[in-house]
């Protein structure tokens, strides 16, 4: 049996000095990778999550997604409204559920998180699936802290969490960036 490859359209946002790399598929956004990865780290991502995906430049296709990444970054716009396609586990699609329900500018703990998801006992579970959340800033994973208030582990690394948190606590008061996207078509098999 032949199996039709998925599409799966990527480009990227450029705000300061960070480059952002974003997937998405019919069913929406599957994958933003952090300022510090490179575009190999997403083309892994689509092959060890989408199997036999066809991975595609398209600026137009990720448009609203990278609009509302950009004013997010420039501080005008603290929601999301586009459809997000989450790959992972039911226990794992239920923490960045929750996730998405943390209010910019706030905080919760990962035993906040597991109460929500109503596995008060699986706070480990809780970070880890926080840990293997493929859409930060989207889905904000850098919103959880230790229960104490402490930062905890972050994919990005500390830094860009810490730098996040203190972005949403002051209101999004970051200088303007400028957008560069890449304009040249490009295809990537990721199947194997």
């Amino acid at each position: 049996m032949t199996t039709t490859p998925e599409n799966v359209y990527w480009s990227t946002v450029e705000f300061q000095s960070w480059k952002l790399y974003l997937a998405a598929t019919s069913k929406g956004l599957c994958c933003l990778i952090f300022p510090n990865e490179s575009f190999d780290t997403l083309a892994h991502w689509v092959d060890s999550h989408i199997p036999h995906a066809r991975l595609m430049e398209d600026e137009e296709a990720l448009d609203i997604y990278r609009k509302q990444v950009l004013e997010y970054l420039q501080g005008k716009r603290t929601a999301f409204t586009f459809a997000l396609d989450f790959r992972g586990t039911p226990f794992q699609v239920s923490v960045w559920q929750a996730l998405t329900r943390i209010p910019f500018g706030e905080t919760r703990s990962y035993t906040d998180i597991a109460e929500v998801v109503q596995r008060p006992k699986a706070i480990r579970a809780v970070g880890a699936a926080n840990g293997a959340n493929p859409i930060p800033i989207v889905v904000p994973c850098h919103r959880v802290i230790g229960k104490n208030g402490s930062l905890t582990g972050f994919g990005g690394g500390l830094d860009v969490k810490e730098e996040l948190l203190r972005f949403e606590g002051r209101g999004g008061l970051l200088p303007s960036p400028t957008l560069q996207t890449h304009t040249t078509a490009q295809t990537v098999n990721s199947g194997h």
